[in-house]
Formats: structure tokens, sequence, C-alpha cells
């Protein structure tokens, strides 16, 4: 009898929730009148995601393909409704015109919870702005300049690294090399320690690698997109392992300096200035914070954050980007061989790789932006109305709350914006065609006042490990090599599901 009324229980209940959820959460775009895609109780439109499908960057990129004349579509995302930017002008309102509606991402972040959560990236109104005037100087060309020398080293030390197995015409792993010269340029930059990744595979930094980036797509779009979920079961995005790891090793090199009086030009040294003075020191640019446009000093703990994102961020993306361009280069010789010819030409002009004369390798970099078109890091980016707001372009009023998601990955391989996307042509960023094409069609770092604010560290770190490899090695694709690439469903950032196997050999 008890078992009866437990299970009718149940079900009444479940009626209810089923019925609440249908009527009444999935009839938000209807209501709107807007154009939507059919929801599934409970889960909304994230079907593929839940089932191991594909990874979040691509469901968008279908339903930007598929639904992209419409300008703007409905989904939910699980209970939480989604609108999704099919139109460069919308994204141009969303990310510049009407940022101050838009200036949130509305993912994951709880400092109580989760202290590393509580950097640039996730921070959220007047917070992220002040931390945002604070770092800022520490990306001018200035700053990387003075930290150029490092990143020099290591490219040199990984080139090194692969002589045996280039002489040998060895297939190596691509991908986990540029992860460990990633590492190590990070974690020298980022906490003045060397880590020694090239040298040894198995260092308990790479091992990070994994609880840092990778999660059940579940969990994943959880954390973009109802990140609620998460704060009301007090679950933190960092494991609780690696928040005691990066904390402690972030205090402990930080009282070691300031004991033992210690300045190196990294970033490191950059946030000692923000914890101690509250801005950071002229590098002659013009481009620093003073003490009267910072409103407080650091923490430890939020000095600890922004390392720590520096680190997460900067060496998965950083080794993904290069690991693709390499890919590509593979696959295409006559490429390879014009930004080889390239760095030998200016190499022989300046005598050494300097951060001037990497500057000059114009074909290198527009390499780098086709890879970041095909490949972007983040393949999609979010935003939430911070206010009610109103898009004249499609007549729509949005309420405060409401999640804003733009396709990245959709975007850059749009036939009409790119013709025949899929191919590898570096010439799509000659200058006279980037004029003609709307700016908005190019974001792998974003765009507007959140832009990211390490870009420009990151393509001079992938320019470095790619100048050194270049100049010693050609490569070639390896047949155990997928073509195309399958991304990796775990992965929060666009990474290739399998390993990348080329062929090394010397020029």
């Amino acid at each position: 009898m008890v078992l009866a009324e437990l299970i009718g229980a149940t079900i009444v209940t479940l009626s209810i929730l089923y019925i609440y959820f249908k009527f009444v959460i999935y009839n938000f775009w209807h209501k709107r009148g807007i154009f939507y895609i059919k929801p599934v109780v409970p889960i909304g439109n994230m079907g593929p995601l839940t089932t191991r499908k594909i990874t979040a960057g691509v469901l968008f990129h279908d339903i930007y393909m598929k639904y992209k004349s419409h300008q703007i579509i409905g989904i939910y995302s699980f209970f939480k409704p989604n609108l999704v930017i099919a139109d460069l002008e919308l994204v141009r309102m969303v990310l510049i015109k009407e940022f101050t509606s838009f200036h949130d991402r509305g993912i994951y972040m709880n400092e109580k919870i989760d202290p590393l959560t509580n950097h640039l990236f996730l921070m959220s109104g007047k917070k992220w702005k002040n931390m945002r005037v604070k770092l800022t100087p520490t990306f001018t060309s200035g700053k990387i300049k003075q930290m150029f020398s490092i990143l020099k080293n290591f490219g040199e030390e990984l080139a090194q690294h692969l002589e045996c197995k280039a002489e040998m015409g060895d297939c190596i792993e691509i991908k986990d090399i540029f992860a460990r010269y990633s590492t190590d340029v990070i974690m020298s930059t980022a906490f003045g320690i060397k880590s020694n990744c090239i040298q040894d595979p198995d260092n308990v930094y790479r091992d990070h690698r994994k609880k840092i980036f990778e999660a059940n797509p579940i969990w994943i779009a959880i954390i973009l997109f109802v990140p609620q979920i998460m704060n009301l079961l007090f679950i933190p995005f960092t494991d609780r392992g690696i928040i005691r790891f990066y904390t402690k090793l972030f205090r402990e090199t930080v009282e070691y300096r300031q004991t033992h009086k210690i300045i190196k030009h990294d970033f490191m040294n950059l946030l000692i200035q923000l914890m101690e003075k509250g801005f950071v020191e002229s590098d002659g640019d013009k481009k620093t914070t003073d003490e009267s446009s910072t409103v407080s000093k650091l923490t430890m703990l939020e000095a600890a954050a922004q390392s720590y994102v520096f680190f997460a961020a900067g060496f998965e993306t950083s080794s993904t980007t290069a690991t693709f361009a390499l890919y590509e280069l593979a696959q295409h010789h006559d490429v390879q061989d014009k930004v080889r010819k390239e760095i030998d030409e200016i190499l022989t002009k300046h005598g050494e790789l300097t951060y001037d004369a990497i500057n000059e390798m114009t074909y290198l970099h527009k390499v780098i932006n086709e890879t970041l078109r095909k490949y972007p890091p983040l393949p999609i980016l979010n935003r939430i109305c911070t206010k009610d707001v109103y898009l004249p372009i499609v007549n729509v009023h949005l309420p405060k709350g409401t999640a804003i998601t733009i396709p990245i990955l959709g975007i850059h391989r749009d036939p009409s914006i790119y013709p025949d996307p899929d191919k590898f042509n570096p010439e799509r960023f000659n200058a006279d065609v980037v004029a003609e094409r709307d700016p908005y069609a190019f974001l792998p770092f974003g765009e507007g006042p959140r832009v990211c604010i390490g870009a420009r560290f990151g393509y001079i770190q992938t320019k470095v490990g790619l100048v050194n490899l270049l100049l010693k090695y050609k490569f070639k694709l390896h047949p155990r090599t997928s073509v195309p690439i399958v991304f990796k469903e775990e992965s929060l950032i666009l990474a290739a599901k399998d390993n990348v196997h080329l062929i090394i050999e010397p020029r």
C-alpha cells in the first residue's frame, strides 16, 4: 500500500514537472514570437551533449548552419532560455554597441567555493572592470618584449629535444609535444618555475592538464549554461587538489621572491607589483595603470587566481593552436615551404630570433590566423543580459538574465563568409581580403571590452614554438592521423580527440 502511494506520488510529481517544463519554461521563446528549436524535457536542446555525440562548439556550429537565415535562434540549455546569434550586426551589438547590457559571461564563478575562478575571464560587473584596468598593463608589447627571452629559450630547447627523432625520420605526437612546451613557458612566466616538461613528459604539471580542461560533456554544459546548479550543490569547477596545489605554489613563490628581493621580467613580478602597490610600473609605452586608476591592491588569493588562469588558458589554447597549425602545414607543403622561406629571410636580416623579427613574419601571422579561423580555441562566446534590452534589428525585447551564445566556429566555417571554408588558405588574411570582410566574422579572441587580454602573448608564444621547429625540420602527415580532425567531446576548448601524429625530418 505504501509502495503504491509512493509510486503514485512520484508519477504525479513527475507529471507536474513535465507540464511545468513544457508549458511554462519552454514557452519563453514562443510567447515572444522568436523562432526556436523544439526542446525535449528536461534537457532542452542539449541532447547531443548529454549523449556525448558532439562538443558544445560543434552543437552550436550545426545550429548556426541550419538556422542562420533566422538571424536569431531560440534554444534551451536545459531549463535556461538561450538566444543563439546568427547575424554579424547583432554580434557587434552584443559585444560592442550594447556592451553595457551584455558585459558578463554568465559562466560558473564562485570565489567562496572555488577561489581560483575569481579571475578576469569569469568576473562580472564592476569587479571585472576594476580588474581589467589593473591587468591591462601586464600585457603591453613592452612587457611581453621583456619576457621574450624566456619564450626563445624554451623554443630552442623544444627544437633540440626533437633532434634525434628528426634524424631517424621518426613519428612524433605533436599535440603532447606542444603542450609540454607551452607548459614550460607558462610555468616560467606565471610562476617563475622551471617545470622541465619538455624533457620530462610525466611531469606533475602535465598531469594537471586533464583535471583542468577535461570534464564530462554534461558538466561542461552545466558550467557554461546553467551554473546555478553547481552553486546550489556547492560544487567547485576546479579540482580541490588543484586549488590547494596552485594557491600554495603561488603563495610560496611570492613569499620567496619578497624575502630574497628577487625581481624577474615575468608575469609573476607584475602580479607582485599589483599586490604591493596596486598598480604596474611603467615600461615606457604609456599603457600602465597608476595609483589613481586603481581601487585597491590585489590580495594573495586574487593574484593567485589571475596567475592560475594565465597558466590554465595560456598553455592549452596556444598548444592546440600550434598543433592545428602544424597539422595543416604537414598537409600543405607549399604553405609550409613559404612560411619557412619567410623565416629564413627575416632571421638572415636580424641575425637571430628577436621580438621585432618575429613580428615581421607577416605570412606566419596569416598562417596562425587561418588556423584560428578553422580551429578557434573557444568555439562559442557566452554572454548574459545584465539588464532588459531591445534589439531593433530583429525587433526583440530581451529580459535581464537571458543567456546569449555567439557560435564562433559556425561563423568561421560559414561558406558565405569564407568560400570553401574547409580549405586551409592563409591568403584569406591578406590585407585587401580582410578589408572587404565584416570585422565580426573573425572572433578567435572575442571582441570589444572583453576581448582576450592575453591574445598578443598567445600569438608570440605560438609563433616562437613554430619558428624554432620549422627552422630546423620538415613535417609530413602520418597515416595514423585522422583527416579531418575529430574534436574531443570532454574538452572545454576545441581540441583534437585523437593523437596528431606527424613525421619529422631534418631540412
